[in-house]
């Protein structure tokens, strides 16, 4: 008998939301504890549990797992999300890492000051639609998926960043018709679906009480 995955973090999106995603897709049920206090992070770090004193962490199958990149490749192995090959995997882990380098700039515009907001902002699209959304377009161009002729965790992740996109932006991907073929495939999956509907684990974009929160609890990164 397995036991439960139990995710620490803030009861936010940021490292935690793309693993979030992978562990509904997979079918996984999973437990949260939200980090609300400066003591809650301290306890953790005194206890042992975070192997470099950051978060998110991840309980599963007996381990404590931290860095995202590592428990994103772990569960994606685990629940055949990762390619039927090194190859593939290759090619999944260059989307992976291209996605996150998107999803980090989205990230990042929340917690900038409101006078580079717009600044920001203007960088988010630019590179979108002229670095990022045209290798996807290209990439779905003879598939339904990504990489290979399966669901994968590039799809998964790649889903969630045009969500995202479409946030700010809510016509990004008007010139991008196969991107956004694509993500109505996937929102119309069953676990997906199920995922996107209220009342899931999906957070919601970081407001000003998250922001204020997140910078007390790890207050030794925002010196």
């Amino acid at each position: 008998m397995s036991e439960k995955v139990v995710l620490h973090y803030f009861d936010g999106r940021g490292k935690m939301e793309s693993i979030r995603w992978l562990l509904a897709v997979a079918g996984v049920e999973f437990e949260e504890v939200f980090l609300t206090k400066r003591e809650h992070y301290e306890k953790l770090v005194n206890e042992g549990a975070l192997m470099f004193q950051q978060v998110p962490m991840v309980e599963i199958d007996g381990m404590k797992l931290v860095q995202s990149r590592a428990i994103l490749n772990y569960i994606a192995g685990k629940y055949n999300l990762y390619g039927k090959d090194l190859k593939e995997r290759a090619l999944i882990d260059m989307y992976a890492e291209g996605i996150g380098d998107l999803t980090d700039l989205i990230s990042m515009y929340f917690f900038s000051p409101p006078e580079n907001k717009q600044k920001s902002l203007s960088n988010i699209e630019e590179k979108a639609k002229e670095r990022f959304l045209p290798v996807f377009e290209k990439g779905l161009a003879n598939s339904h998926f990504l990489v290979g002729n399966q669901l994968t965790r590039a799809d998964v992740h790649l889903l969630e960043a045009s969500l995202m996109l479409q946030e700010l932006f809510p016509t990004i991907l008007s010139t991008f018709p196969k991107v956004q073929a694509f993500q109505e495939r996937m929102k119309a999956l069953p676990k997906i679906s199920k995922f996107l509907q209220p009342g899931s684990a999906r957070k919601p974009p970081p407001d000003e009480a998250l922001i204020k929160v997140a910078k007390e609890v790890l207050s030794h990164a925002f010196k």
